[in-house]
């Protein structure tokens, strides 16, 4: 059971904790609150939540999350910041969504390392921590250890991530059906910012339709003409929409089914190729190499190697 636990800090933005608590729930993980200073927590919606644990439960985490950081000036506390460095000293995963890059980056940990944070934050953090590379127009940057996530809900993007990395690609689609999410969106793609939105229809339909017919063998004319414009209005509202190209976003989703097909499944590659659209066991290896810098055989070993010491304790 990989044990995660929010540091919330009040007022605690209800919201961004609720996306970690809602992926971070079931039979694999085991999820907790914990605070500085024990007893009622307000919320930004208005209302209190009691938190009875303190920062020792970090001692017991795998993964601490820091669902935002409100007011964004305040400075976390000498307590605070020592028992997160204590963690990762001790292999604990640190993780922030939206203004909680700022708890991160007092720690020293992001020192000399990318880092991302909602786009309104981004000049504050990098002001106030210039040894940080802040890097505001993606939606998370996952390095292993620690990883930041832009704002709000980038944060289900970003802890979907991280179930891909603990359990798989297979375990996190079954999430994000659960919540009606879309399975994988890349940390590349760019964060929204209102004065850049602009007024055109969303692809939200567009790519539901796309990852259901990923076998069919789609073009960007395809996609174009799903939806009634020409290939280059699609492409821009891509651009403007997701930061990447429509070639990029579908290569992105054969991979992630890929992925999951080599969990899930004892599908030879060849026929998996055709499942996802990439034609022929040849291509979907050169694809799958580039992507994630080894091959679909070997993914399928070290997956099912990882997963024979959980089968054995739950026999």
């Amino acid at each position: 059971m990989h044990r995660v636990v929010a540091l919330v800090n009040g007022p605690q933005a209800s919201f961004e904790l609720g996306c970690a608590a809602s992926v971070f729930r079931g039979d694999r993980y085991r999820f907790s609150v914990c605070t500085e200073r024990p007893g009622p927590i307000r919320t930004t919606e208005g209302f209190d939540m009691l938190v009875r644990s303190g920062l020792r439960a970090l001692d017991r985490a795998d993964t601490v999350v820091v669902p935002g950081w409100l007011p964004v000036e305040r400075q976390p506390s000498e307590a605070v910041v020592r028992a997160l460095q204590k963690a990762h000293r001790r292999g604990t995963r640190l993780v922030s969504i939206c203004s909680g890059a700022r708890v991160l980056a007092a720690t020293g940990l992001l020192d000399g390392r990318r880092a991302t944070t909602h786009w309104r934050y981004a000049d504050e953090l990098q002001r106030r921590y210039p040894a940080v590379l802040v890097d505001p127009d993606v939606l998370y940057i996952d390095h292993g250890d620690v990883a930041t996530s832009a704002g709000s809900g980038t944060g289900i993007d970003l802890c979907l991530q991280l179930v891909r990395n603990d359990y798989g690609a297979a375990y996190a689609a079954q999430i994000a059906r659960r919540m009606v999410m879309p399975p994988h969106r890349e940390g590349g793609q760019v964060q929204y910012r209102i004065e850049e939105i602009r007024q055109t229809e969303s692809l939200g339909a567009l790519l539901d339709w796309a990852t259901q017919h990923l076998a069919d063998p789609l073009t960007l004319d395809d996609l174009a003409a799903r939806i009634n414009v020409s290939p280059r209005t699609l492409a821009r509202r891509f651009a403007d929409q997701l930061g990447i190209a429509p070639g990029q976003w579908l290569l992105a989703q054969r991979i992630a089914r890929t992925r999951a097909l080599l969990e899930d499944t004892d599908l030879p590659v060849e026929t998996i190729a055709t499942r996802v659209g990439l034609s022929s066991a040849t291509n979907l290896r050169r694809r799958f190499h580039a992507a994630l810098r080894t091959t679909p055989s070997a993914y399928r070993r070290a997956f099912r190697a990882q997963k024979l010491p959980e089968l054995s304790r739950s026999t």
